[in-house]
This record gives C-alpha cells, sequence and structure tokens, in this order.
C-alpha cells in the first residue's frame, strides 16, 4: 500500500463513515471501498465491521490504524528533513470559518509570508463547528477556532483573541420577538440554532438552567446562516460579535439586551501539539503569536 492509501484508511479509521471520508478526500465510494478492499487483501484480515448501520474497526484494523498514524508522521518528519534549509518549503493546510479568513487571518499572514515566503497556506473554510473534527481527522494542519470548553488532550491552543456571543433579532421584523411583561417569551419567540458547536452548547445550557423549552424554528450550519435566517425575520438567534460585525447584512440586525450574558468565544490558533516538530507548523505557530 502506498502513503495515499494509508492517508485514506487513517481518515476512515477516525471517522467509521465511507461517505463523510470519501467527501473529506475527495474520492468517490467506489474508490474508497476499492481501496480499502485492496488493504485488506494486502493484510490479509478485515479492517472494518460494516453492517447497514455502523461501521467500527477490527482488531486488524485497530492494528493498522496505529502503523498507519506512525507511518504517515515519520514519512512527514522525513520529508522535513531532506528538504530542510535556511528557506522552508512546502505548504500547511489550514481550515477557518468565512468570517476568521477575513477577520483574523489577514494578518497572520501576512507576517507568514515575510517569515517563510516559499511556504503556500491551503486554506479551507466552512462551518467552524467542524473545524476540531477536522484536525484531529488529519484532514488539516492548522485550525483557527473557538476554544472549547474542555480542549481535547494532545492539542494546542493559542488565543488571539475575545468575542461576546450576542442575541440577535430582525430590524425589520420586531414583531418576530414575543414578550410575556418586559421578558421574551422564549416557548413562543422562534429561535434559529445551529446544528453543532461551541455556540449551540452554550445556548442549550443557557436555557436548561432557566428550565427554558425554546420554541426551535430551524437548526443551521454556520453563524453566517443563523444571521441570513435571523435578518429573514424567521426568529432570533445567537452568533459571535466578531460574524455579525462582519457581516453585511449587520444593519438589518439589532442585538438584543439578554442576561445573564452567554460566555464569550476565545478565538485563536489550534494545532495538534506533535506537529510542533514539523519545522513550517512551528513558523507558522511562532507567528501567529508574534504582534
Amino acid at each position: 500500500m502506498d502513503m495515499e492509501e494509508l492517508k485514506l484508511f487513517r481518515h476512515l479509521a477516525e471517522s467509521l463513515h465511507f461517505g463523510k471520508t470519501s467527501r473529506a478526500c475527495h474520492v468517490t465510494p467506489s474508490a474508497l471501498t476499492r481501496t480499502i478492499q485492496r488493504i485488506e487483501a494486502e493484510v490479509g484480515e478485515l479492517l472494518f465491521d460494516r453492517d447497514n448501520r455502523s461501521v467500527r474497526l477490527t482488531k486488524a484494523g485497530e492494528a493498522l490504524k496505529q502503523y498507519a498514524e506512525e507511518t504517515i508522521e515519520r514519512w512527514k518528519e522525513l520529508k522535513e528533513g531532506i528538504a530542510s534549509s535556511a528557506t522552508l518549503h512546502g505548504d500547511i493546510s489550514l481550515y477557518c470559518s468565512v468570517t476568521a479568513a477575513y477577520g483574523i487571518l489577514p494578518a497572520i499572514l501576512s507576517r507568514f509570508r515575510k517569515t517563510c515566503p516559499e511556504v503556500q497556506i491551503k486554506l479551507q473554510t466552512g462551518d467552524a463547528a467542524q473545524g476540531l473534527a477536522r484536525l484531529r481527522n488529519g484532514e488539516v494542519e492548522v485550525i483557527i477556532d473557538a476554544l472549547p470548553d474542555k480542549p481535547p488532550a494532545g492539542l494546542e491552543f493559542m488565543q488571539l483573541t475575545e468575542t461576546p456571543l450576542v442575541f440577535i433579532a430582525p430590524l425589520d421584523f420586531p414583531e418576530i420577538v414575543v414578550y410575556d411583561g418586559k421578558e421574551i417569551d422564549w416557548r413562543k419567540t422562534p429561535v434559529i440554532v445551529a446544528e453543532q458547536g461551541l455556540g449551540r452548547e452554550r445556548l442549550d445550557r443557557w436555557f436548561a438552567a432557566k428550565k427554558i423549552l425554546p420554541n426551535i424554528y430551524a437548526q443551521v450550519a454556520g453563524n453566517e446562516a443563523i444571521i441570513a435566517m435571523v435578518s429573514l425575520g424567521c426568529g432570533v438567534g445567537v452568533v459571535p460579535r466578531l460574524v455579525l460585525e462582519k457581516s453585511p447584512l449587520q444593519k438589518q440586525i439589532m442585538v438584543l439586551d439578554i442576561s445573564p450574558q452567554l460566555a464569550p468565544f476565545s478565538l485563536g490558533v489550534c494545532i495538534v501539539k506533535k506537529n510542533l516538530r514539523n519545522p513550517k507548523i512551528l513558523a507558522f505557530w511562532e507567528v501567529a503569536g508574534s504582534r
């Protein structure tokens, strides 16, 4: 098996989902299946137990997963050692939200290009809630994301800024917010929430602490989608203020004065700690931390 096949296997061993791995690694489901079958034939053992509902690693799969992680890491170190010189070369894969891409990343990249002009940044953007999963699956090497309440072991996080989480409502549709006296009636006011992520977790805890079962109108992917639906009068939402300030829909939104306030987001750079041995990642990390 070659290195690309090992990388495909490693991703599938983490995701345990053929569809997710085929999309993330840009291969067709049939090509992914054929690759796994070739590896199983070479190993001489089944690597996954599969049924209509789930995918699980076999004992042989667990052993090969450890081998794949060690081999891929050693291959990276070998390439870095061979290519080592006064000037770093190669690329770094980075994932962040669209807001972070034009609100946080430009200042870092401006400094990094001066320090490492021959290192290319392969940037992917999307829902911030997917960042940690992509980092841990090995799809990317660096993410810019919000620090989770309980940071996973093996990751290194550097805070760059902090932004409050704010409740937002549409300016043009004030009737969407239903009041019971002076307080918002959350059982009648529709709420737009994120499908997953830190913001959703904090909002769920906020409602639970107030013993409120909210009127959830829609669950969407990404803070930008929440702002869009709120601006259209679909309901009330919660987003980081930084995202709202960078949104072209900002003038169609009002921030509600809600208490108690939600805990703010700590935004920063996150990597797998062992990857600091990679000179390119270390250089990016040091540049991100400089001011």
